[in-house]
């Protein structure tokens, strides 16, 4: 009994540390852009129940400082990336969630920004969660208002947003890490507890085959 326990616990930590290696968080993005560079409009959406397979697509959409209305300008799903707007042809690049359909991270990169590209970003997610007997389907927008400069400078939120990030990373370690010991020392207590079973049950037998030989012994004399 011991050693199916030993075998359920670690598969189950197995499970848990592949999910953590997924762990996902939310970060804005920077909002200051140099006219000239490179620049990534950064859109991350994390599922709440990471678990749950899923899939999703992603369109982007620009409004110009001083216009009322928002342009559709970028998509990417399972056939890949398609540019929408010819103002931005050659300059987009996906910068999300390689190698998966289930996005989490839609950034996109900016190249050779210009004053132009000032104003609002708006990212969709269309994501569909599969169930065992139904799909659920969910839109999640995200929000980046860009200004471009002539220079770079060091602005408060980016800083802030940068901090938020690592101590995010470091935190989701350190947790796993955490984890990690709980579940090897409890892995060792299984293996002890099976042992010390193993061993009980190998006296036992000894000892009632002692037990036997003995009566054995007085039966023939």
């Amino acid at each position: 009994m011991a050693a199916v326990h030993l075998l359920l616990l670690s598969l189950l930590c197995t499970l848990f540390v592949s999910r953590c290696h997924g762990a996902c968080a939310e970060v804005d993005s920077d909002t200051e852009a140099v006219a000239g560079k490179g620049f990534k409009l950064g859109c991350i959406s994390c599922k709440m129940r990471s678990e749950v397979e899923g899939s999703a697509s992603v369109d982007w959409y620009f409004r110009a400082k001083g216009e009322a209305d928002f342009f559709h300008i970028y998509n990417y799903d399972e056939d890949g990336p398609t540019i929408k707007d010819e103002r931005f042809e050659d300059r987009l690049d996906w910068n999300g969630s390689k190698r998966s359909h289930d996005i989490q991270d839609a950034s996109i990169y900016l190249f050779n920004v210009t004053f132009n590209d000032s104003g609002t970003y708006r990212c969709y997610f269309n994501r569909i969660l599969s169930y065992q007997y139904y799909e659920y389907q969910t839109i999640v927008s995200k929000v980046v208002h860009l200004t471009v400069v002539a220079k770079a400078t060091r602005g408060t939120a980016s800083i802030v947003s940068e901090v938020m990030m690592y101590v995010s990373i470091i935190g989701l370690q350190l947790w796993l890490l955490i984890e990690m010991i709980y579940c090897y020392r409890k892995i060792s207590a299984a293996g002890e507890e099976a042992l010390r079973e193993a061993a009980n049950a190998e006296y036992l037998a000894i000892a009632s085959e002692s037990k036997d030989n003995c009566a054995g012994v007085q039966v023939g004399e």
